[in-house]
């Protein structure tokens, strides 16, 4: 059966799938000061973070509109998976489901699945590559999405920002304390919960922080032999090549990527953020 994986844009695939015919990119709307600026391949990660940083306004973000998934469901391909950012973080999946019913209204049936991904960025990508795997197999419809809502259930996803000052503002965090993180230079280790984002540990720097992070994920991962490591960084490739060392000392993933933010992920994650999904 031919398919084809619809993400959005804060899904931090690797350069090589970006223009891989097979997927497809909805990009989201990134605000800051006066700067509207879509989150496709024009996106320029340098300039962006200049203009967030002369800014003392807070960088934000729209989600596309359920207009914009109905255009892309239309298609050759009989099966289409999409991938959202969490729902609990974004209006991304809800406006997936929105152009699923536009497109059913206008066009009939057609196999065409929405997960959401309880995660972001990297951790998108990871469910979007495990689509194409399971679709590649030769797999039935019904059965890659079962396979991939088990998959996306038992992946873990972790982050070490050095501000969470965008989160917070825009009302992302809940139970973290992010001001005084600031002030005591107390650098929270975060995790998905549920699509939510929960405060596990915290370290005296970010160095620290990030160590005690690659205890955690050691700590809580499943056959990792099976699993894939995905690093999302912000503008800090050497910081995410010493997360990934520390993990593959710790832990016998199948395989170990870095992957650069796009701009949704540069928005939240900031300069010299980290995310780590597997």
């Amino acid at each position: 059966m031919s398919y084809k994986i619809v993400v959005d844009s804060c899904c931090d695939l690797p350069s090589e799938y970006r223009k891989d015919p097979r997927f497809q990119i909805i990009p989201l709307i990134l605000q800051i000061d006066e700067h509207t600026i879509i989150d496709d391949e024009t996106f320029d990660q340098a300039d962006y973070l200049a203009k967030v940083a002369a800014s003392d306004s807070c960088a934000r973000t729209a989600c596309p509109s359920p207009e914009l998934y109905m255009k892309s469901f239309v298609s050759d391909a009989e099966d289409i998976y999409v991938v959202t950012l969490s729902s609990k973080l974004s209006g991304s999946y809800n406006s997936a489901l929105l152009g699923k019913d536009l497109y059913l209204e206008e066009y009939g049936h057609k196999n065409i699945h929405i997960v959401d991904s309880l995660s972001a960025c990297c951790g998108e990508a990871q469910i979007a590559l495990k689509a194409m795997e399971l679709a590649d197999s030769g797999m039935s419809f019904d059965k890659v999405v079962e396979a991939l809502e088990k998959f996306r259930d038992e992946m873990l996803t972790y982050f070490v920002l050095d501000s969470l000052e965008t989160l917070r503002k825009n009302g992302r965090l809940t139970g973290v304390k992010a001001l005084v993180a600031t002030t005591l230079n107390i650098k929270p280790v975060c995790c998905g919960v549920k699509g939510e984002i929960a405060q596990k540990s915290q370290g005296i720097g970010i160095r620290k922080a990030l160590i005690k992070m690659t205890e955690l994920v050691a700590g809580e991962i499943l056959n990792p032999e099976e699993k894939t490591l995905m690093i999302t960084h912000v503008n800090c490739y050497e910081r995410a090549a010493v997360v990934k060392d520390l993990l593959l000392k710790k832990i016998p993933f199948r395989k170990a990527l870095i992957v650069d933010a796009a701009g949704v992920a540069t928005t939240y994650a900031g300069d010299g953020g980290i995310v780590v999904t597997c």
